[in-house]
């Protein structure tokens, strides 16, 4: 074989023109870095939560300032916020499948019920029967709420952005990692609601 001829095949070995420029899960970057933000993110709240617990283990009386949070309003924003994994879900799927017109309708259900849920949540602040500065348990109490409403606003925002995208462009194949990487850290969004639901809604109650 000549050397034209070697040189020749080492280029076609070496051509990765036609590889694909984007993955998804455990392939895209993206992914590894929504899972380094939700073990931070997971850690964040695991420590209020136990900053909660230490506090009510040296208080008299819990909650220190009367009544415990109105279970309403907190009770009806969990079953919307897990109601929205359903959308999200659909969304991750039609993204995974490149499928345009599925990601479209789904992402703008999403942002219908992100509406939804931050709007229950400005009632749930108006029921927890306490203030931030009114003495520990309102603090830890308002603290959770407010890195919880934290995550949902800028999820629901970067929701908000993709949501756009899909409709105006550019419609790279990143755009559709993107969607799936937000619904998966929408996931992590609904699941960490749970325990601090728990702690909130029924750890003064117990």
């Amino acid at each position: 074989m000549s050397t034209v001829e070697k040189e020749t095949d080492k280029d076609v070995l070496l051509d990765v023109s036609k590889l694909p420029t984007f993955g998804f899960g455990h392939r895209s970057p993206m992914w590894w870095g929504t899972m380094g933000l939700v073990a931070i993110e997971s850690t964040v709240f695991a420590l209020a939560i136990m900053a909660y617990f230490y506090l009510r283990s040296h208080a008299g009386a819990w909650p220190m300032s009367g009544l415990p949070p109105d279970l309403l309003w907190g009770t009806l924003n969990t079953g919307i916020i897990v109601a929205s994994m359903v959308p999200n879900h659909f969304a991750k799927r039609a993204a995974e499948r490149l499928d345009l017109k599925k990601v479209r309708l789904w992402m703008s259900v999403c942002m219908l019920v992100s509406v939804a849920f931050l709007a229950v949540r400005v009632f749930e602040f108006k029921t927890l029967n306490t203030h931030w500065d009114s003495d520990a348990y309102g603090s830890i109490v308002w603290m959770l709420m407010a890195l919880h409403t934290t995550h949902l606003i800028t999820d629901a925002y970067d929701s908000l952005v993709l949501t756009v995208l899909m409709f105006t462009g550019p419609l790279e194949g990143k755009r559709f990692v993107d969607v799936s990487e937000n619904a998966g850290y929408w996931y992590f969004v609904v699941l960490s609601w749970i325990p601090i639901y728990a702690v909130i809604y029924w750890g003064a109650r117990i």
